[in-house]
């Protein structure tokens, strides 16, 4: 390395930290690598459900996405949540949201500074740059490895030695030619905690994850009814699930997230089911303005809630499912005649059924009454 280019990656990485970031690297953006082999298995075995986007060209190597592209700088910010994400599975009368979406939402966070810190690379460097924050088909888990912030652990998500499984990711591509730093190694070991917890088996085989088995991705990316054998593990998960995340030894080593504007919001971590399942749109926007939560919409997240209603035990939250019966969405209808089928004794779920079940149109809610 010159001492020019030296000099710019020690400029480059004090002005990451005086924006906020807590980690920083580059890898050369170039250079073949396997993460093309397997996105393509990924995609060759329907592991990625209803996310089609994964399967556009661009994702499989970023000069597909950018030619002029020479070097990406990858930035981490640590999300690590104050509280036991495993141990609130256990308030079974609250919904619980994932500790990333439970707080500002960290694209709007982390692209603003980005383009800061991006800005200055390319008066530095004299050189375009692009950014990118899990907005573009870029994988930024495999450059973050290149990059040496981490590696990708045995949950398929990145791990660093500093801030253990809660690292949110954003990229630079730069047409600079810049010194690449080291990968970092993978230091999973023998432990087997983030596939040993997961509640519905989403990993194949270490290193993988089958997307349609992920609690993740029912409860957030997939757009039809939750198939009936992942209900009752959803637990009171309504969006997302940390598991995996939560369990890694790693974390041990991981300070409480320092970004103030991403700050956990202890009203949206975990809330009332009921106060929840009475939410209209107007409502469910309001009170997710600005979150994660929010792009996912009323109908999929009510849906969540119902379902965690019926995993709750508790027969008191019945009448929200009932008001639910009447509602517009076929999934929030659904769900609820199956929530009102797990509170409900068997009596009473078949007096219900003979009053409501025939006056239901949609066949995919009828089917939930049963025969």
């Amino acid at each position: 390395m010159d001492s020019t280019t030296g000099a710019l990656k020690r400029a480059l990485a004090a002005r990451a930290d005086q924006l906020g970031f807590d980690a920083v690297g580059v890898t050369a953006a170039a250079d073949a690598w396997p993460a093309e082999a397997r996105l393509e298995e990924f995609l060759a075995q329907g592991r990625h459900g209803d996310m089609n986007w994964m399967a556009r060209p661009a994702r499989a190597h970023p000069q597909a996405l950018w030619p002029e592209a020479k070097s990406a700088i990858l930035i981490g910010v640590s999300y690590a949540p104050p509280d036991d994400s495993i141990a609130l599975l256990q308030r079974k009368g609250a919904g619980l949201v994932s500790a990333y979406a439970a707080r500002r939402d960290y694209h709007d966070v982390i692209k603003g500074k980005l383009k800061d810190l991006a800005q200055w690379l390319a008066r530095e460097s004299a050189a375009d740059v692009k950014v990118f924050v899990d907005t573009a088909p870029l994988m930024e888990k495999p450059l973050a490895q290149r990059a040496g912030l981490g590696w990708q652990g045995k949950h398929t998500n990145l791990v660093s030695r500093g801030h253990g499984s809660w690292l949110l990711l954003g990229a630079i591509l730069s047409a600079a030619d810049l010194e690449p730093d080291a990968p970092h190694d993978d230091h999973c070991g023998s432990c087997r905690a983030c596939l040993d917890v997961c509640p519905t088996n989403a990993f194949p085989v270490p290193y993988q994850l089958d997307a349609r088995r992920c609690l993740a991705y029912l409860s957030i990316e997939h757009k039809g009814q939750i198939p009936r054998e992942f209900r009752a593990p959803m637990g009171n998960r309504i969006f997302g699930c940390d598991d995996c995340l939560a369990v890694c030894p790693w974390n041990k080593f991981a300070a409480e997230a320092r970004e103030t504007r991403l700050a956990m919001r202890d009203e949206l971590r975990l809330a009332p089911l009921d106060d929840l399942a009475a939410l209209d749109d107007a409502q469910f926007r309001a009170r997710f303005a600005g979150t994660p939560v929010k792009r996912t919409g009323r109908d999929r997240f009510v849906r969540n809630v119902a379902c965690a209603i019926g995993n709750s035990g508790d027969s008191s939250l019945a009448p929200a499912l009932m008001h639910l019966l009447e509602d517009n969405s076929s999934l929030v209808r659904g769900m609820a005649v199956w929530a009102l089928s797990r509170l409900l004794d068997g009596d009473a779920f078949q007096r219900l059924k003979s009053v409501r079940a025939g006056l239901e149109g949609d066949p995919a809610v009828a089917e939930e009454w049963g025969p």
